[in-house]
């Protein structure tokens, strides 16, 4: 499970922003988790608690909006969702296809005062 470090590694970012910016609190972290990154949110929100403890975030809320996995069939150029088709076109039924989108992992935005 590499979420923990996934999770260590953006509050870092997020507590050195923090003093960048002279940010004395964060509410909230928006995280964006692509469908296809191989990060599961369910995890991500497990582990989190854990990981903010004794940090400055402690007590911030965080927020995981969840990218579809949007291919583009190769054969006959169709935009589908991989995950809900099984990676095959549902206009030609072809599994050639490129990866549009779906393999985010960003931190979108922060909510702080």
């Amino acid at each position: 499970m590499h979420e923990l470090g996934l999770v260590i590694q953006v509050i870092k970012t997020v507590e050195k922003y923090m003093k960048e910016n002279k940010l004395s609190t964060v509410e909230s972290i928006v995280l964006q988790v692509g469908q296809l990154s191989e990060v599961y949110p369910k995890y991500l929100k497990d582990v989190y608690p854990i990981a903010v403890e004794d940090t400055l975030l402690k007590n911030t809320e965080l927020i995981i909006e969840e990218t579809a996995g949007i291919g583009q069939c190769d054969d006959c150029h169709f935009n589908y969702n991989l995950v809900e088709n099984s990676n095959e076109c549902p206009v030609c039924s072809s599994k050639k296809f490129s990866i549009i989108s779906g393999k985010e992992f960003l931190i979108k935005e922060l909510h702080a005062y």
